[in-house]
């Protein structure tokens, strides 16, 4: 995790101190199952409960480095933490992680860490969708170019643009919520997931206790394939990230203009080019969506494990599961504030549309021409022909709009009526559904004009 774009509550999670809390609580809460079951004497799982509680609610730095001190003794993490946990339970520590597994604690833990990484993700996702929804309603009617190849295309609204993204994320919300059922389940169920030395029912018990499913079968580790979707939703939200902020590069760039991120005063764009206004924050973003991605192929091939387990998946996870949700949190943070600050130039974007002399046009001249009985075959050619005339010659002495070319045309003139070219060239008719397509996304149709 780089400091620089890592946010506190979702370091929190991963931190060392809240692992060995999920833990206890794994540990604790199996031994109050036990004591149920009368395996265990109840008073034990009491003193379990009090004397290892009070020492994880004061956990610090100087008991990480003692568990660590232990580890570097005993090559294993959770008997490093059982010792550690010991000194504090005393004597009934003896029926702490009775018949358990380590995975049962590891996987169970991690089960809890990414539905808590998930919970935060969701909520930056929303904020997400308020900023995308605000600017969308706020420009439903700022007519713009859209582009296909990057070359003009056809008129279409600005807010529709964001419209699309706020679908795209409304989508990625849902897929976030499966993916965050489907690894919320817990296994503690002891070797090889045979439920030998414990009792099926405490670990019905641990997983109804932290909100978890159960693991219908465990072969001593959680499959990774529930894992596998996780990290791929997130690669998928990170590109639905960098869709947006490749738009918003495009649409910065010096001889497009429509749009850019807002530049902060005090700001500095370049050391060596004062007049520089760069989009840092959807370049950054870019990156980091790379960043997120990187996690998808390691993930998936963490499904693989030899027979009922084996731990090649382990040093994997420690890396891309906090690297990742840090990252996200990050970016989408980042995203929203992009969004809601994001500088807007609708004259701009009126002047480009009509930069190549109205040939932007050409598809609903084209149908104005069959309308009036031309064949579409010819229309096409004839519309193509004017189109390209106006495009070859545009800032040229010999120039002229596309519809003064098509007035001057021998088999436009007298067939075709000049209101219907008005109409056909009026950007407004590109935006005279989109009450119904706000209504798709939003659930109501918006401002009107």
């Amino acid at each position: 995790m780089v400091p620089r774009y890592t946010r506190p509550a979702m370091a929190a999670i991963w931190a060392p101190e809240n692992r060995y809390r999920i833990w206890f609580e794994i540990e604790a809460l199996a031994a109050e199952a036990m004591a149920q079951l009368g395996t265990i004497p109840a008073e034990a799982a009491r003193a379990i409960r009090e004397k290892g509680g009070a020492k994880l609610a004061t956990i610090n730095a100087a008991d990480v480095e003692r568990i660590d001190e232990i580890e570097r003794e005993t090559r294993h993490d959770v008997i490093a933490f059982l010792t550690w946990l010991a000194e504090s339970v005393g004597p009934d520590s003896r029926f702490v992680h009775l018949g358990l597994t380590s995975s049962d604690v590891l996987d169970t833990c991690f089960s809890v860490q990414l539905t808590q990484a998930a919970d935060l993700l969701l909520a930056d996702i929303d904020a997400v969708l308020a900023a995308l929804k605000a600017r969308a309603f706020e420009h439903k009617h700022t007519v713009t170019i859209g582009r296909s190849h990057g070359i003009h295309a056809e008129p279409t609204s600005f807010g529709l643009k964001l419209a699309g993204h706020y679908a795209e994320f409304a989508r990625n919300r849902v897929r976030l919520q499966q993916a965050r059922a489907e690894v919320a389940v817990a296994a503690v169920s002891g070797a090889v997931g045979t439920f030998a030395h414990v009792d099926p029912r405490v670990e019905a018990y641990v997983a109804e206790k932290l909100g978890l499913a159960v693991e219908p079968v465990s072969t001593q580790v959680i499959p990774r394939d529930r894992h596998a979707a996780y990290f791929c939703t997130l690669g998928v939200i990170a590109s639905g990230i960098e869709r947006l902020a490749t738009e918003v590069r495009h649409l910065q760039r010096s001889e497009v203009r429509e749009a850019e991120e807002f530049f902060h005063p005090g700001q500095k764009g370049s050391s060596a080019m004062p007049h520089k206004r760069n989009p840092v924050l959807s370049e950054n973003l870019t990156g980091l969506a790379r960043t997120v991605r990187a996690a998808v192929v390691p993930a998936l091939e963490n499904v693989v494990l030899w027979h009922e387990r084996d731990i090649s998946h382990s040093s994997v996870e420690r890396a891309i599961a906090p690297d990742s949700t840090v990252t996200l949190d990050f970016a989408l943070a980042r995203l929203a504030g992009m969004m809601d600050k994001l500088t807007i130039y609708p004259d701009r974007m009126a002047t480009n549309l009509e930069s190549l002399g109205g040939v932007v046009h050409s598809g609903e001249v084209l149908l104005a021409l069959a309308k009036a009985g031309i064949l579409r075959e010819d229309a096409y050619r004839i519309v193509q022909r004017n189109a390209m005339e106006t495009w070859t010659k545009l800032g040229t002495p010999e120039g002229c709009s596309f519809r003064a070319n098509l007035e001057a045309d021998p088999e436009v003139a007298g067939r075709v009526p000049p209101e219907a070219l008005d109409a056909a060239m009026d950007p407004a008719l590109h935006l005279r559904h989109l009450d119904t397509v706000y209504t798709r996304v939003f659930g109501e149709p918006g401002p009107q004009a």
